[in-house]
């Protein structure tokens, strides 16, 4: 039987210049460490997929240990939409508003086949994926999906906020992404 060993892991410091007393680095790589060690999720949840999440946030699993210990259940203080489960038509417009409502930079996380794609309820009013509505960063697949997908799926986009430009938000094809949608 092996040990299972018991070390606390620590981030890898951003590339740079060190001495004495001092570390010098390039400002994106700090506040990209920053962000992908703070991210504040906000859970859409609608069906089997939220309970799945839930398990990711007991302590089995703890989703904490990620930086995402904080849910917000406020648009305005979260910059994680994670949206879980089925997604009605109806619903559609609500889901929009959240996101316009999250303040730059913002990501989403479509957790499950229902929310990536309707999963089995391809019927008039079930929305046959998010990404038709907002932009989707990451997916996660799975019905329901278990809380190892989740984890994966966060981790996932915090590779994708650690390794983010400072610029691409401002950039045009950032804008030309947004304008795809409707969206200001």
């Amino acid at each position: 039987m092996e040990a299972v060993s018991n070390q606390i892991s620590v981030s890898e410091k951003p590339e740079g210049l060190e001495g004495q007393g001092f570390f010098a680095t390039r400002l994106d790589k700090v506040v990209g460490l920053a962000r992908k060690n703070s991210i504040w999720p906000l859970p859409f949840a609608t069906s089997c997929c939220g309970i799945e999440f839930m398990a990711t946030m007991g302590a089995h699993y703890d989703l904490a240990r990620f930086g995402s210990e904080r849910l917000s259940f406020s648009p305005r203080q979260a910059d994680l939409l994670m949206v879980m489960g089925t997604i009605a038509k109806k619903m559609g417009p609500v889901l929009r508003q959240v996101y316009e409502q999250m303040a730059e930079p913002r990501w989403v996380l479509s957790v499950g086949a229902c929310a990536s794609s309707g999963g089995i309820f391809d019927t008039y009013s079930v929305l046959q994926g998010i990404d038709r509505i907002i932009p989707v960063d990451v997916y996660v697949p799975g019905c329901p999906p278990r809380p190892e997908q989740i984890i994966d799926g966060v981790m996932k986009i915090q590779y994708l906020v650690e390794n983010e430009s400072l610029r691409r938000r401002d950039s045009a094809e950032y804008k030309a992404m947004l304008n795809k949608y409707g969206i200001e």
